[in-house]
């Protein structure tokens, strides 16, 4: 999404949903990630607004949080674990592979891929775990995560 693609009337029904209430405000910007994405400035101006908070308190929230992308991300969400399970089982040789394979370093994006790490993917007993899309792969070698990758191919 493009800061012209943020619709500030899907935005306020977002925060009407949630009563419009401050306390309510890392629920608000769950939903706008997985509404728009990310958030742009122009939502953290309308939160404030409509949330009667200060830029500040809210941009503080979002830095604080990272599932609150402040740039776009790219096509596909691959996330790596980086708990100690998967640290155990390989999971930061994997994260290095990742970044090499898709070109990108971890928290960084381009028009294709977004790679984040994430902190336990409730897949411990499977490690090293891995998440694309919103879907969970675990035991996953850096030859097994080339595959999953490449089956992307035809999505992107």
């Amino acid at each position: 999404m493009s800061t012209q693609d943020y619709d500030k009337q899907i935005a306020s029904d977002i925060v009407a949903g949630f009563g419009a209430r401050p306390e309510m405000l890392v629920q608000i910007l769950q939903a706008f990630v997985q509404r728009f994405g990310w958030i742009c400035e122009d939502a953290v101006r309308q939160l404030a607004g409509e949330l009667n908070l200060s830029r500040a308190e809210v941009h503080g929230v979002v830095s604080y949080y990272h599932d609150f992308r402040t740039s776009p991300p790219g096509k596909h969400i691959v996330k790596v674990c980086e708990a100690e399970s998967c640290q155990a089982m390989g999971s930061r040789e994997l994260s290095e592979h990742a970044a090499r394979s898709l070109g990108v370093d971890m928290h960084s994006s381009n028009e294709e891929v977004t790679l984040e790490p994430v902190y336990c993917l409730g897949n411990c007993a499977c490690s090293p775990a891995i998440m694309i899309d919103g879907k969970t792969y675990g035991r996953v070698t850096t030859e097994r995560f080339d595959a999953i990758v490449a089956t992307l191919q035809g999505s992107r």
